[in-house]
């Protein structure tokens, strides 16, 4: 690798050791000037129908794209080698793909025209059949030793370029394919995360490609997974989702208080996923505010504490976060329970006064104990979350008890 990368690694060194601006904007212009020559050399020289140039061999055209993308990221303007990066992406051989994905992704836009030219190209790499699995979706040896994994790769670096890419057209060409990537159960875990992230960014940019009623079902499919990285990423998905279409997705919240359940109460979690023995603590802080977004989700319900329903579920998973969260030695184990200590009593908050009187009284006495410590990021997210919780009716008594320290 590193012979085969020579001369790019020179070029960066060349880069890194000009004593000023200018003489790094000098070296650019003339190594700009030398790439575009060898992409369009002129002479005679027949170009390919796509603009590229075909006597590029392939380590000349992956070290110049390498090249302009480095320029790019320095911040300077890199307006041709489109040709070049597209022949890239429609190589079948995945070392070149990688690349030309790569330079997609920084080098173009979704409105660009030469964009037309490589939807057909993208849309294969995304529906291409998934590398053969075992063990419930995990990858065997075997098909990690035969080359099938690069499918899965080809799927994900495809996935990656298109969120990065955007642009309407674009969108509407491809977000069906992202869609049945996602749900498929041919999909391995590690797709299914980019394809929820893909999925997330295009709704961000086209707010209503999805309609909430029809893709619900399928979310709570894909919420009865056990791989907690796809939990994790289908949370994602489901909170920038249900930002937008609230109503649609309230039917879900019984799934999400199960897997809430399963990470506070029973502490179900693979090891990868445990933070200094807390379970999936992220994971944890996405359910709880997806729940903030359903402020009227106990109102009207029997809650009692050994409930069998949702509700009463949820109810003993709030309280065990807000009155079994201990102090740890540990820093970071002690921001990761406290960021989903505030979560729950941000969650509270939320329920407003259909909140069990009892649990907002507790809530108050802990936020009492946070403003008093001497850490200054802990004190103000006390303050703020306390200032909320005091305009509930029936918690300013609760509030005034802790005012001395509020005025010290």
């Amino acid at each position: 690798m590193s012979s085969q990368a020579r001369g790019l690694n020179n070029f960066i060194t060349d880069l890194r050791n000009a004593k000023s601006k200018e003489e790094e904007s000098s070296r650019i212009e003339v190594e700009l000037a030398k790439i575009r020559k060898k992409f369009n050399p002129g002479g005679g020289t027949k170009l390919a129908p796509d603009g590229s140039n075909p006597s590029l061999s392939s380590y000349q055209r992956k070290k110049y794209i390498w090249k302009l993308v480095y320029i790019h990221v320095l911040g300077y303007e890199v307006d041709f080698g489109h040709a070049e990066v597209l022949a890239l992406v429609r190589s079948k051989k995945y070392g070149e793909k990688n690349v030309g994905y790569v330079a997609l992704s920084l080098l173009l836009r979704g409105s660009d025209p030469v964009m037309g030219g490589v939807m057909d190209t993208l849309k294969r790499d995304l529906t291409m059949a998934p590398s053969s699995t075992a063990g419930g979706g995990k990858l065997s040896k075997k098909s990690s030793s035969s080359g099938g994994v690069k499918n899965d790769a080809t799927q994900c670096l495809a996935l990656c370029s298109l969120a990065n890419i955007s642009g309407l057209e674009l969108i509407q060409a491809m977000h069906v394919e992202v869609q049945h990537i996602l749900v498929s159960k041919g999909s391995t875990e590690q797709v299914k995360k980019k394809a929820s992230l893909c999925l997330l960014r295009l709704t961000r940019t086209s707010p209503n490609l999805i309609s909430g009623r029809i893709f619900a079902p399928h979310v709570a499919q894909l919420l009865r997974e056990k791989h907690l990285g796809v939990l994790t990423s289908v949370m994602s998905l489901l909170n920038g989702l249900a930002s937008q279409q609230t109503e649609e997705y309230g039917v879900l919240i019984p799934n999400i208080v199960h897997i809430l359940s399963v990470l506070v109460l029973k502490k179900d979690c693979a090891r990868e996923y445990l933070y200094y023995r807390t379970p999936s603590p992220w994971l944890q802080i996405k359910l709880l505010k997806f729940l903030q977004l359903y402020p009227d989700a106990i109102e009207g319900h029997d809650i009692g504490m050994g409930g069998n329903d949702h509700v009463g579920q949820l109810i003993n998973v709030v309280t065990r976060i807000m009155f079994e969260t201990e102090v740890s030695d540990s820093i970071n184990k002690s921001n990761a329970d406290h960021a989903i200590l505030f979560e729950a009593v941000n969650l509270i908050v939320a329920w407003g006064t259909t909140c069990p009187p009892e649990m907002r009284e507790g809530a108050m006495n802990i936020l009492g104990k946070f403003i008093s410590v001497r850490e200054p990021n802990i004190r103000y997210l006390g303050l703020s979350t306390m200032a909320q919780l005091a305009q509930i009716d029936g918690s300013v008594e609760g509030a005034k008890t802790h005012q001395a320290t509020v005025l010290v």
